[in-house]
């Protein structure tokens, strides 16, 4: 039987790693490290340093793997994320048992938390319909928290709720209704600038926990095309770049 960690691993900072993170990776057989191309070479290299600032059990094993990418010619979004879950679940599970066979510990570095805006735990339960495993998730910062730390604001107004969503549904349902506070996440296409022209504050950050941090704030208007334009600069420099942001009604 695999048991596999699922461990999150907030910005990539190791300083945010939990104790309770840092006794599991020592505690697997396995890392599985995700490559995502020449252009993201960096991230793989972000979990390498992690492991290297945390791990020092000498038993410990690393398996890198290409990470599949989705398939254009699949029209709907839904079917084109569930095949490319499939293919992703199908490498896990051939790396694993070329690595260590069909029993461990085997460990994965998740950004973030494993239970927020992600979909390891899914492609877990479909690596786990082809190898028996049992799957423990170790919570980590989430990118949310980082950004509202960052900022030092609430996320919340008074006995008022607040929304978590992704750039393509602001794009597609509109702002939610009841709602005057927004988080998003998953935004590739800056879907705020639908929204200039409301009367929004917005305060926005990339890299948040990281050496390489920027944030930006102040009313939509004003600052929109900066973050456009910081972002553009930040991606083509680190060749990735990881941001949120959180908008603000009133």
């Amino acid at each position: 039987m695999i048991e596999l960690l699922l461990v999150g691993i907030g910005s990539g900072n190791p300083d945010h790693l939990t104790r309770q993170a840092v006794r599991a990776l020592n505690a697997a057989d396995l890392i599985l490290i995700p490559r995502k191309g020449e252009e993201k070479a960096e991230l793989a290299a972000l979990r390498r340093r992690i492991c290297a600032a945390v791990i020092d059990n000498p038993a410990t094993r690393y398996a890198e793997f290409d990470l599949p990418v989705r398939d254009p010619s699949i029209a709907d979004y839904g079917a084109r994320v569930a095949a490319w879950h499939d293919a992703i679940a199908a490498v896990w599970k051939d790396t694993i048992l070329a690595e260590i066979g069909p029993s461990g510990r085997v460990g994965l570095l998740v950004w973030g938390d494993p239970s927020l805006y992600d979909s390891t735990l899914r492609i877990a339960e479909r690596a786990g319909r082809e190898l028996p495993m049992t799957v423990t998730v170790i919570p980590g910062i989430t990118s949310l928290q980082a950004l509202t730390a960052a900022h030092a604001i609430p996320v919340n107004e008074i006995g008022a709720p607040f929304a978590v969503t992704t750039g393509r549904q602001l794009r597609e349902a509109g702002w939610p209704a009841g709602i005057d506070t927004v988080a998003v996440m998953l935004d590739g296409d800056c879907s705020f600038l639908t929204l200039k022209g409301r009367g929004l504050h917005i305060w926005w950050g990339a890299y948040v926990g990281m050496a390489e941090e920027i944030l930006v704030a102040g009313p939509l208007d004003a600052v929109a095309e900066e973050i456009v334009e910081t972002r553009a600069r930040a991606r083509a420099a680190h060749g990735w770049i990881m941001d949120i942001y959180i908008l603000r009604r009133g």
